[in-house]
């Protein structure tokens, strides 16, 4: 199965558009059509419908496969070019929106003034990926976990990851709230509560089913979407009344407005785990590395 074929086919797929495909690869028209029909010929299978343009039953279940595996291409190539590399004078650091905990901006502050560090806040599911294919030297990604358990990660290739911290969380609600007053919440008893949905600033709602065993789908309905990475947005929501929210400590309590109760079960903790490739890094995202270990 060629890569090349395999890309070409995916782009076909989320543009449903031979043409616009075509022109986001810089292919002509006809190069892409003939690395579908490669494709399909060496997978013996009709893979897209040609009016309208979507993927068959056939063609659904290699976009199933088609992103681990390009993502991995893409990391190999990525692991390999590293032995060839000059050394590194700049850092990129990707992280997803509450992982950088106090911590880690210590730690930053302490690195070289003549280094040049970019901080890329992504999607947590992204930050794998980013630091795998070599878009980002580290990564920094965080979520909810049993105390002291690994985060479960997208498979984005051969990746460490190192804790770098744990707190708790609190449930962020409106100083008003009935339940303001209490020295501890139980995610049970909050199953029918209002909540924000916020899965790229907050801990996602279907995580919250899981820590609590009940069903995908059932309890933790959302009184509100808030599609961004800000939990500053997020906590003044959950202040003003849309909906509850669950936050690390350090950030709820910043909340202005707000009352943070602490979580007492389950007894899940906000985990921060820092990702790098190969055994142990080298250049300056080792110096970052090990004031985070230290």
């Amino acid at each position: 199965m060629d890569p090349h074929h395999l890309r070409t086919f995916v782009t076909v797929a989320r543009l449903a558009s031979f043409s616009e495909a075509a022109r986001a690869l810089g292919y002509t028209q006809s190069a892409v059509s003939q690395h579908i029909a490669a494709l399909e010929h060496d997978l013996g299978l009709p893979l897209l419908a040609r009016r309208p343009v979507v993927p068959t039953p056939a063609g659904e279940r290699l976009l199933e496969h088609a992103g681990a595996l390009l993502l991995r291409i893409d990391a190999a190539r990525a692991d390999l070019g590293r032995f060839a590399a000059a050394p590194i004078r700049t850092l990129t650091l990707a992280a997803s929106p509450l992982a950088p905990h106090p911590r880690v901006l210590a730690a930053l502050a302490g690195l070289p003034t003549t280094l040049g560090v970019t901080l890329r806040t992504l999607p947590r599911d992204e930050v794998p990926a980013a630091v795998a294919t070599g878009a980002a030297d580290l990564g920094l990604v965080d979520g909810p976990a049993a105390a002291s358990d690994p985060l479960r990660l997208p498979d984005a290739g051969p990746l460490t990851a190192v804790r770098v911290a744990e707190e708790p969380f609190a449930v962020v609600l409106p100083a008003g709230h009935p339940l303001a007053g209490r020295p501890g919440l139980r995610l049970a008893d909050l199953v029918d509560a209002r909540w924000l949905d916020a899965p790229d600033a907050g801990v996602p709602l279907d995580r919250l089913r899981s820590a609590n065993g009940g069903p995908v789908g059932q309890g933790f309905r959302a009184a509100l979407r808030h599609e961004g990475t800000d939990s500053r947005v997020l906590g003044a929501l959950a202040a003003a009344g849309h909906g509850l929210t669950l936050l690390p400590v350090s950030l709820a309590a910043e909340v202005t407005g707000a009352v943070a109760v602490p979580l007492v079960s389950p007894r899940l903790v906000h985990r921060v785990e820092l990702l790098h490739t190969g055994a142990e890094p080298e250049g300056p995202p080792a110096e970052l590395a090990r004031r985070l270990a230290d």
